[in-house]
Order: structure tokens, then sequence, then C-alpha cells
């Protein structure tokens, strides 16, 4: 889908995604920080093995707990931030003229996007 600038109407229109780049780390490093959490309780889990049970434990505690957190954290935060993209940010910016505007507004009988009432500075 094209999408046209509302100021200029020129078709040169890049997309930010701030939003979403940011959702996606934080969420990503919240979720890996649970792997304390997880080697813990792997260690706990090895105990019974003994010491190599208990630092196999701990590093298989780690290792699931790191990439699963990590998985759902992100893209737990990719969600939420291009919701916050689409809703809330001006996504959107015409690289002719610099205008920022938002997702665009369906229905509307005269144009396909409505401009916001106020201009981003050009970046």
């Amino acid at each position: 889908m094209s999408h046209l600038c509302p100021n200029c109407q020129s078709d040169r229109v890049g997309v930010r995604n701030y939003g979403k780049k940011l959702g996606g780390t934080v969420g990503t490093l919240s979720g890996a920080i649970l792997a304390a959490r997880g080697a813990r309780t792997g260690a706990l889990l090895g105990a019974p093995a003994g010491p190599l049970g208990i630092v196999a434990g701990g590093f298989a505690g780690i290792v699931l707990s790191g990439i699963s957190g990590g998985i759902v954290g992100g893209s737990t935060g990719i969600s939420l931030g291009n919701l916050l993209d689409n809703k809330v940010l001006n996504n959107y910016k015409c690289l002719s003229c610099g205008y920022s505007f938002s997702t665009p507004n369906e229905g509307h009988p005269d144009s396909e996007y409505l401009p916001r009432d106020y201009h981003d500075e050009i970046e």
C-alpha cells in the first residue's frame, strides 16, 4: 500500500517505528533478566545430583529461561510498541517535506489521510 503525504501529496513516505523498536528492546531485555531466576531454579533441581548437577541445572536454567523469557518479552514489547506507533505516535514521515502524520483514516471521503493538528520538526 502506497502512503501519500497529506501535506504535499508526495509518495516518498518513511515509517519510523520508534515504539516498536523500543518495545522490542525493553521486552527482550526484561525477559532475559529472568535468566537469573531460572538459574536458581535449575540449580535447586540439579542439587540432588551433586555439584555437577547444580552446575548443569543452573546452566540449563539460564539458557531455557533466558531464551524463552527473551522471546516472550520481545514479542510482547513489539506488539505493544506497534500499537503505540499506530495509535499514538506520528509513525509516518514524508521524506520530501518533513511532515509527520499518523495512520490512515479509513472511511474519510476526501482523503486517505487526515493530518494531525501540528507539524514535527524535520529530523
